[in-house]
């Protein structure tokens, strides 16, 4: 067996950073954003703006509006949601056998069995009426869900939930209720290939790193991609092959990256690989925070230099600067860039600047 590839740190921070897109050139458009990242989060909270949109304005940049992204998923179809992301609609069918697996835990499956005439009564109401939200279909389930949390006896949500998670149901769209749910059939295309489950699974570990462009090697029986060591770090980890290969010079941006982002979602990851650290502290008491509610984390080039406390009040049409915190101190350049990208994300969203010195 070979001996591992031996990566320095600032190497493997710039394979992470471009395969994430965070480099210069930017992608072109939407579809090719989705496919290099193999899905796109879908979190609502909107401190600076929901997520999805964040996640492809970081990449794309000015070009990109909301709305590009809408007709994407409701009209053209070239995205579907599912497992809360948007995936590419011609990726579907690598994810066929993990529905048919739905629900994977005993207590919803043993749910699903007691409210069998429930799950019909949602199917041949959507059939009937849909598209719908999950408050328009009535409530005939005849065990109610359990739950310590906010699903608690919200049987209709509970059930679409687990439908759309089967692939039985499909997010229709998204309005100012919510989702709108119809039945899969009348969403997802029917031309679709069938991919057998091993090839499918190998296709996404596949992409997943190429995503990723260096992930930690947890097994060698899960190697898709060039074993390597990073100096001074601990562990082996792979490495994407195609990057490897890729003559281009990095060329790296200034980006304020949104704290549910991929290249900053595994925190031990980011850790090794960046020297940063960082939490998202929304879910912590005002006096506990130490970056701000929603702090957006700074990229300069392969290095996270930082992170951004400020918030997109609309009603006073400002975005509010609390605090630029520097990791290290930023020299004159830095500091340009990244008021510059302040003031790029300002204007993208139609306010102006409030409280940057």
């Amino acid at each position: 067996m070979a001996a591992p590839l031996r990566l320095s740190q600032r190497d493997a921070r710039r394979l992470a950073v471009r395969a994430q897109l965070l480099s210069a050139p930017r992608p072109a458009g939407i579809i090719e954003t989705v496919y290099a990242l193999t899905s796109v989060n879908i979190e609502p909270t909107a401190a600076i703006m929901p997520s999805a949109d964040h996640l492809l304005w970081s990449r794309l940049g000015w070009p990109y509006q909301p709305a590009d992204l809408r007709r994407a998923v409701e009209v053209d179809r070239d995205l579907f949601e599912w497992d809360g992301a948007y995936r590419l609609m011609s990726d579907l069918p690598l994810f066929r056998a993990r529905m048919a697996r739905r629900p994977e835990y005993v207590r919803a499956r043993e749910w699903l069995q007691a409210n069998a005439a429930f799950h019909r009564d949602v199917l041949g109401r959507l059939r009937a009426e849909g598209p719908l939200h999950a408050a328009d279909i009535p409530d005939t389930a005849a065990v109610s869900w359990q739950s310590t949390g906010w699903t608690h006896s919200r049987n209709s949500m509970q059930m679409l939930e687990i439908l759309l998670a089967k692939g039985e149901v499909a997010v229709w769209g998204r309005d100012a209720k919510g989702r709108l749910f119809d039945l899969a059939e009348r969403v997802y295309p029917s031309d679709l290939p069938e991919v057998a489950d091993d090839d499918a699974h190998h296709e996404l570990v596949e992409r997943r790193l190429a995503a990723q462009g260096i992930a930690r090697l947890k097994s060698m029986d899960d190697v898709a991609g060039v074993v390597a060591v990073v100096e001074g770090v601990a562990g082996q980890w792979q490495v994407d092959a195609t990057a490897l290969a890729d003559p281009a010079p990095f060329n790296g941006r200034t980006v304020l990256v949104s704290p549910f982002d991929q290249v900053v979602f595994d925190r031990a990851r980011l850790q090794d690989l960046f020297g940063f650290e960082y939490l998202l502290e929304m879910y912590k008491p005002a006096s506990a925070r130490r970056w701000g509610y929603f702090a957006l984390p700074i990229l300069h080039g392969d290095r996270f230099v930082g992170k951004l406390d400020a918030k997109a009040d609309r009603k006073s049409g400002v975005l509010r600067v609390d605090a630029v915190h520097e990791d290290a101190g930023f020299d004159d350049g830095v500091r340009e860039a990244v008021e510059q990208q302040i003031g790029d994300l300002a204007a993208w969203l139609g306010l102006d600047v409030q409280g940057l010195a």
